[in-house]
């Protein structure tokens, strides 16, 4: 497989000036060994990724692919607008693996089908980029970094607010402890999320929902099921906390250093969205790692006016203050009430940069920011909780072994069957 060394790679990527927490892209004649980048999954997030890696330069699409013809055209002439040459297109995954001079693929389906594509591009040697969770349950991502480890390959896992110049600048400041210990972390997101219809009917023509589904179970389709309204089904998406609260999750684990959690205890219920949804509409969590608690909070119908600056982010309750933390800015209050409140702004274009780190690795052949282990224990760590949620019992979970210990009825909730004629990939 061809290979960019990284001065070639620094001196082609073309940003317009962007600064990319220390990487700054910039023009250069050396845009003739393109990196070549195929996409599994043309929705929203799959073209986000695209758009990404067109800002970061000195890539090629040559290859598409979705289950939904109307996603995969419109991805394709999109595409085709921003690089001059159309990308191939394709409905099957190991059809599109398999095209001539492919070195790279981004992996943006919903979780329930990341892993068999991830595991087809690990065994053709391809470098990949994978959207979080990094799979729906725990053993297929098991099997996913058992496989990725045995390769010479890159893996970013798609937590890009590990670039936030806030959440690093946070991270710095407990790191020198100047909150002293950290005693207890909170974490939240309220909002009022936007339902869609959730009659069972037909789907829309271009979609192929038997494929959609896969190795899911197969429900009977209705726009709530469907393209991006399937974060809060519980066959797919699995819910707030997995699919926007493991940001937050992953930000806690990166700042303070931590792995996973010895205990999991998880409470709530469906409050105002009965019969619409199936995963919790409220909720509360507390994981409990060696260095403190990690409590996460969700409501997703409301009630986020009272305080809407606090309505995402993180606190870090120290032993000196208290920090909060979110997307683009971060709050010190101090226990001395002679120190003023400290606010700071920092921004950036997170996505970018985190395709551009990803991008650098692959050019550098070194690990990115967020290798697959890390997107491991995030993503094994709140499906615990939806597992302590289900089972509604505190679950004990041995890092060592990555087992539910003395819990039987938990345990058998860390592998979903697949329907066939789909296998799952854990201990095949």
């Amino acid at each position: 497989m061809e290979r960019m060394n990284r001065r070639d790679f620094i001196g082609a990527v073309a940003g317009g000036g962007l600064t990319l927490n220390g990487f700054v892209p910039h023009a250069s004649a050396a845009q003739s060994s393109k990196l070549k980048v195929g996409l599994i999954g043309c929705g929203s997030y799959g073209r986000n990724d695209a758009r990404a890696a067109f800002k970061v330069g000195n890539v090629e699409m040559v290859a598409l692919c979705d289950v939904d013809s109307q996603h995969l055209a419109d991805t394709a002439a999109e595409v085709e607008k921003l690089q001059g040459a159309r990308p191939r297109t394709f409905k099957h995954y190991e059809e599109m693996l398999a095209t001539p001079g492919l070195q790279a693929v981004l992996i943006a389906t919903p979780p329930h089908w990341h892993a068999l594509p991830f595991l087809a591009a690990v065994e053709r040697n391809l470098d990949i980029y994978c959207e979080k969770p990094l799979a729906y349950d725990i053993r297929e991502a098991q099997a996913m970094v058992a496989a990725a480890q045995k390769k010479d390959i890159v893996v970013q896992i798609g937590f890009q607010r590990r670039q936030s110049p806030a959440l690093r600048q946070a991270r710095d400041y407990l790191q020198q402890g100047s909150l002293g210990r950290v005693v207890q972390v909170d974490a939240q997101i309220h909002y009022a999320a936007g339902l869609l219809d959730a009659t069972p009917q037909d789907p829309p023509a271009s979609l192929d929902w038997d494929l959609w589904c896969g190795p899911a179970p197969k429900i009977p389709y209705s726009p709530q099921v469907g393209h991006f309204a399937w974060r809060l089904e519980k066959t797919t998406g699995h819910g707030h906390l997995v699919d926007w609260g493991i940001h937050l999750i992953d930000a806690t684990r990166w700042i303070l250093g931590l792995t996973m959690p010895r205990s999991i205890q998880a409470m709530g219920g469906l409050c105002q969205y009965q019969d619409k949804i199936t995963t919790p509409d409220t909720l509360t969590v507390q994981f409990d790692f060696d260095a403190c608690p990690v409590v996460w909070r969700h409501r997703i119908w409301g009630a986020q006016e009272y305080t809407p600056e606090v309505s995402n982010g993180i606190f870090f309750y120290g032993e000196k203050g208290t920090l909060f933390v979110t997307d683009d800015h971060w709050v010190v209050i101090s226990k001395d009430k002679n120190r003023l409140r400290e606010e700071h702004k920092a921004t950036a274009d997170l996505g970018t940069a985190h395709m551009a780190e990803f991008l650098r690795a692959v050019r550098d052949r070194k690990p990115p920011g967020c290798p697959i282990q890390e997107g491991y224990r995030s993503t094994a760590t709140v499906k615990l909780a939806m597992i302590a949620y289900d089972v509604g019992e505190k679950i004990t979970w041995d890092e060592k072994s990555q087992q539910i210990v003395d819990n039987a009825k938990a345990a058998e909730l860390l592998k979903r069957p697949y329907r066939a004629p789909w296998k799952h990939p854990y201990g095949v």
